[in-house]
């Protein structure tokens, strides 16, 4: 039988696992976010499991060969071994590696190549690679230190504004209606005892409302997401020094807060055209792609780094 490869992008807000067997995706499955908490590894692996269980279920299979997860919340060795040794256990793939999200992204987008990844969705982060290979970020602290310009902090901006204005400290806003009707509150006490119970994704997921009214002018939203299009691009920006010389250098888009189209989109490729090295793919990146791409070179060989 053909070897069998998994490759898994888990984020905040999603988790998305493409099965392959080395010639062909074969089966996908999408199932909720389990982005990595310290000392959580065991909820992040019972629903990215449950998802590649789909994934294998629906080609006929209960087990790869090699697994592939790039995990939000990875980016330290011991969040990353205690997720690994976790996903061992559930007996779904004979070789298991973990990474981070933006790694696997890099690959979808670059392969081997050099260029910036902006990623935005709950969270926010751009990661480079440089001409030697090398892997530089920028943001990326988690939404008690950063995640400028994501989802959770739009989300977060336009619950200040309600309030805000509810205090008349700030002009009136067709947020407060918007995010009350988001929110299924009655009033603002009843937003109130929403939030105190919201956690990070519930909070992103408000985004898409702030976007609806800034689309019809309200100057409150539209400020909110300006200023989010400000902070995305400044973490590109960050990272041009790694990038000496005048040759272009590729920015790929991943998360679903800027792949779709929409003013977010809009203002961010026109900040970033301020400097003129810079070339916004078109293509949004696919980072479970990307993953299986990974497994298959893993595949390939006996002892890939940090996987058995």
């Amino acid at each position: 039988m053909s070897p069998l490869f998994l490759g898994a992008d888990v984020g905040g807000s999603r988790t998305r696992v493409v099965l392959s067997d080395g010639i062909q995706i074969v089966s996908e499955a999408e199932g909720p976010g389990a982005a990595v908490r310290p000392d959580r590894a065991l909820a992040s692996a019972a629903t990215i499991t449950e998802v590649i269980r789909h994934a294998l279920g629906k080609a006929g299979h209960r087990r790869a060969d090699v697994l592939v997860v790039g995990a939000a919340g990875a980016g330290r060795d011991p969040e990353r071994e205690e997720l690994r040794q976790a996903l061992r256990a559930e007996m779904v793939a004979e070789r298991v590696h973990v990474t981070t999200d933006i790694e696997i992204a890099i690959e979808s987008a670059f392969g081997g190549g050099a260029g910036i990844v902006l990623t935005a969705g709950t969270g926010s982060i751009a990661i480079a690679r440089d001409a030697e290979g090398r892997l530089h970020r920028c943001g990326g602290y988690g939404w008690q230190m950063g995640d400028e310009g994501s989802g959770y902090s739009i989300g977060r901006s336009a619950l200040g504004a309600v309030g805000r204005a509810a205090d008349g400290r700030s002009p009136e806003t067709a947020l407060t209606a918007a995010i009350l009707a988001a929110t299924r509150s009655s009033h603002l006490d009843a937003l109130i005892r929403w939030c105190a119970k919201a956690g990070p994704a519930e909070i992103a997921s408000l985004a898409p409302t702030v976007f609806e009214v800034a689309a019809t002018g309200d100057t409150t939203a539209r400020g909110i997401v300006d200023y989010a299009a400000r902070e995305l691009s400044q973490l590109v920006f960050h990272l041009l020094p790694h990038f000496p010389g005048e040759s272009p250098i590729p920015v790929a888009y991943n998360g679903g807060l800027i792949t779709r189209e929409g003013q977010l989109q809009q203002l961010l490729r026109s900040k970033l055209g301020e400097d003129a090295r810079l070339r916004p793919s078109a293509n949004p990146v696919e980072p479970a792609i990307g993953a299986v791409q990974m497994a298959e070179r893993m595949g390939k060989d006996e002892s890939p780094p940090g996987s058995e």
